[in-house]
């Protein structure tokens, strides 16, 4: 069993359900019914404060199935109310949908964009964005920890019954992104990106940590393949619910033909304890069975691809050698390769012409030892703070070394992270008066999507997408309400913290409480 703080987690104690059902369209009154029946089933009913978390990592015209539908979360919304309104229910004193985006964009953005805000409006539930939020320590006990503790938004630290509402999609880094990879949303980008290399899979098990899921549902009525911020449309007609991660994101699994002990993150979370991966210890029920949910998701492709292959027949050649600590066959799944995979994605939506303007580019992840063939002109770019290279390059002996700190030497309390106009600053600084032929370091680790996005700018002479003329207003807008409720919160943890640590009896686990003489975690004025 996993050890150390975790709220909420009944699927530990019971053989899990997972339930299968058709959905064709998104029909919200269609969702309500299956899920209002799958809460039923499950014998669930919310409680106390309510949170309901989606992936919405991005949104808007160039990002459509990118995020769980606005229609979909408006049919679980409904389908919760639904059942706290029955007789007997438990009293519910809040209602809360909480979300961190990704790629730097305010997470007000991206809930404009997918049409969550009148939605929430409908529904009679209130908006949080977990970049605005105060974050709250909870400490780590288990063993195999990356680190003492992490850092979470308080309405993560403070729910009472939580639900995970994931989008079906595939993902670059971690193969699939289902129930369990959600969680990286559950933290600001500070902390997300701490971690976020190769010991992802690794940070997605600790995170579990934090808080279980009550109910799960995921939208795979359109899934997404490919990739996970611009992947391709796959209409699957499933609404697929369950009360335990792991044995959710195994079925998932099965659905598009992977063995879920094949994906690291659902590995390890099953090792801990957190729930089975083989379907005899799992119920599969609901109208459609798991034959029939294979037939429909019959082609689905998934995204790990290494960064070599994936720019082939490219004017990008890429090379990558191990991460810290690795061996040679080692790879950096989760960090700077997929963030440049998913960045050349995004701007071929923003610029179709965008591999034809793209001049002939190098770029090194990692360890790497073989030779660069750059022919004079042609640029190189090392990307991550642990990019290494020793050898001749333009007719000149050159060697590249690491900035690397060891993780064990990063402090989550005092992380910081740029937002995107700081990135666009440093990037148009970093870029400024370069030519082709020169040879250029990229320092972070990892170094983001949005970094990736924005050297790529540079490189190519790109549209840049965050100067989008038809969304920069809605842009302008969410970035200064966001840099205004910042500024408050912080304000706001100044005036808690002269009066004293308030402490967060409520972040303690419901089980596996942490050993005697631990203190109780704190709120701490972070934001």
């Amino acid at each position: 069993m996993p050890t150390g703080p975790m709220k909420h987690s009944p699927g530990l104690h019971k053989k899990p359900t997972v339930i299968i059902e058709a959905c064709p369209d998104y029909d919200v009154e269609r969702i309500r019914r299956i899920v209002g029946g799958g809460l039923v089933q499950l014998g669930l009913s919310p409680k106390g404060r309510t949170l309901v978390k989606p992936n919405c990592v991005a949104a808007g015209k160039h990002f459509p199935h990118a995020h769980t539908r606005a229609e979909f979360l408006e049919g679980v919304l409904q389908a919760l109310k639904d059942r706290a309104a029955a007789p007997g229910a438990p009293t519910v004193e809040s209602w809360t949908l909480g979300e961190r985006s990704g790629i730097t964009m305010p997470t007000r953005f991206c809930y404009k964009a997918a049409g969550y805000l009148p939605m929430l409006d409908r529904v009679g539930v209130q908006a949080s964005y977990f970049d605005e939020e105060t974050q709250v320590e909870i400490p780590l006990y288990h063993q195999s920890r990356l680190r003492s503790s992490m850092y979470f938004p308080e309405p993560i630290a403070t729910a009472d019954f939580f639900v995970n509402c994931p989008k079906f999609k595939a993902h670059p880094w971690t193969t699939v992104t289902f129930s369990l990879k959600n969680y990286i949303g559950i933290q600001d980008d500070r902390h997300r990106l701490i971690d976020h290399d190769h010991k992802l899979n690794e940070k997605v098990a600790d995170l579990q940590y934090a808080i279980q899921p009550q109910f799960i549902a995921i939208d795979a009525i359109t899934a997404g393949e490919g990739r996970m911020l611009t992947p391709i449309p796959f209409d699957m007609g499933l609404i697929i619910m369950g009360d335990n991660q792991v044995a959710f994101d195994a079925v998932c699994c099965h659905i598009i033909g992977i063995d879920p002990m094949s994906v690291p993150h659902i590995r390890l979370c099953a090792e801990r304890g957190f729930g089975p991966v083989d379907l005899d210890h799992i119920n599969i029920v609901g109208g459609v069975s798991l034959e029939e949910a294979k037939a429909k998701a019959q082609g689905f492709e998934v995204g790990l691809i290494r960064v070599e292959d994936y720019f082939e027949g490219t004017n990008i050649r890429a090379y990558a050698g191990p991460p810290p600590g690795g061996d040679a066959s080692d790879y950096c799944w989760g960090g700077c390769p997929g963030a440049m995979e998913e960045a050349i994605e995004i701007l071929r939506l923003f610029d179709s012409a965008t591999d034809e303007k793209m001049p002939r580019v190098h770029v090194v992840f990692g360890a790497f030892e073989g030779a660069i063939d750059a022919k004079p002109g042609e640029t190189v770019v090392f990307i991550g703070d642990c990019a290494t290279w020793k050898g001749q390059l333009h007719g000149k002996e050159l060697e590249i070394e690491s900035l690397y700190t060891d993780r064990a030497e990063i402090d989550p309390a005092t992380a910081t992270t740029q937002d995107i106009f700081a990135k666009i600053g440093s990037m148009t600084w970093r870029f400024a008066g370069t030519k082709p032929g020169d040879v250029i370091r990229l320092a972070g680790c990892p170094v983001s999507v949005a970094e990736n996005v924005l050297a790529l700018v540079k490189l190519g002479k790109l549209k840049n997408p965050y100067f989008d003329p038809g969304q920069a207003i809605a842009f302008g807008n969410a970035y200064f309400s966001w840099r205004t409720h910042k500024l408050l919160n912080r304000l706001r943890g100044q005036v808690d913290q002269q009066a004293g640590p308030t402490v967060r009896g409520d972040a303690r686990p419901d089980q596996n409480q942490p050993p005697e003489g631990h203190p109780t975690p704190l709120e701490h004025p972070l934001s």
